[in-house]
């Protein structure tokens, strides 16, 4: 078995649906495998005639990162590819992400590309500086990277016996986010690079009910919360950096920066303010 696919999901099964008959045609037999890890819904998905044999895995808790460390440890594959439900990849998908492991062996973690499958300003109007997607576009060219990003991502199984699983308790169902950052900086410290694959290419959703400013702050002020649980941060740089994103945020008012920016502040902010309230553990 060489690769393994595990598409993690949370009531959209019509979104799931439109996902499988995207990779169906790439899956075919022996050498790739399709595993779904379904959390936080009374019952299972129903799959049926979806056109490929599917490993499927439902938990009724909440919990993206124990469904996926669940389907790890059924998977068989050399390289493990993570999606989210909320996207469909490009032909030839999977191809990319093999070509990429096999011609670029210095790398044990990939960060595909995903690009929105509507324009996002269009979509979403004046808010659109709010609409928080994971896009990923570092350009056509292959290249190391800091992280990976969790809606389209994939492994070396080596590497992840090597480091252990998702951080249970980070991702939906838990603090809500940072399990790939979390997973990219113990890789990093275990010696391993992560590379961009510009050809593993998929497409994200655009929902413009996700451009909504209050929805945008407090996720940002829930990462910062998360972060606070797999790094270290002494009281003295939590403080500092709530001064300088509370500074950076008046300036940019006062200067009447464009949308685009204070968003970005906004956002700075909200993170700045979720690690000050993780203080207290």
């Amino acid at each position: 078995m060489k690769t393994s696919v595990i598409l993690a999901t949370h009531r959209r099964p019509e979104s799931l649906k439109k996902l499988i008959a995207a990779l169906a045609p790439q899956i075919g037999t022996g050498e790739r495998e399709l595993l779904i890890a379904e959390n936080g819904s009374e019952s299972q998905t129903v799959l049926d005639g979806c056109g490929v044999a599917i490993a499927h895995l439902h938990d009724p808790r909440a919990g993206k990162c124990r469904v996926q460390n669940r389907a790890l440890k059924e998977a068989r594959g050399e390289i493990i590819v993570f999606l989210d439900d909320d996207l469909v990849v490009s032909d030839g998908y999977l191809d990319a992400v093999e070509e990429f492991f096999a011609t670029h062996p210095e790398f044990a973690a990939m960060k595909g590309r995903t690009l929105p499958t509507e324009d996002p300003a269009a979509k979403a109007g004046a808010m659109a500086p709010y609409l928080d997607l994971p896009i990923s576009d570092h350009g056509d060219e292959v290249c190391e990277v800091p992280g990976v990003l969790g809606a389209n991502m994939a492994f070396r199984s080596s590497a992840l016996q090597k480091v252990g699983p998702f951080d249970e308790r980070l991702g939906p169902g838990a603090c809500g986010h940072e399990e790939e950052t979390e997973m990219s900086a113990r890789l990093r410290r275990a010696g391993f690079r992560i590379g961009y694959a510009p050809r593993a290419l998929v497409y994200h959703e655009v929902d413009p009910a996700r451009a909504d400013r209050e929805r945008f702050i407090r996720i940002a002020r829930e990462r910062g919360r998360c972060r606070m649980l797999h790094e270290r941060h002494s009281a003295f740089e939590v403080i500092a950096k709530n001064i300088v994103a509370w500074a950076r945020l008046k300036i940019a008012h006062a200067v009447r920066a464009s949308a685009a920016r204070i968003a970005r502040e906004e956002r700075r902010r909200a993170m700045a303010r979720g690690m000050f309230d993780g203080l207290g553990g």
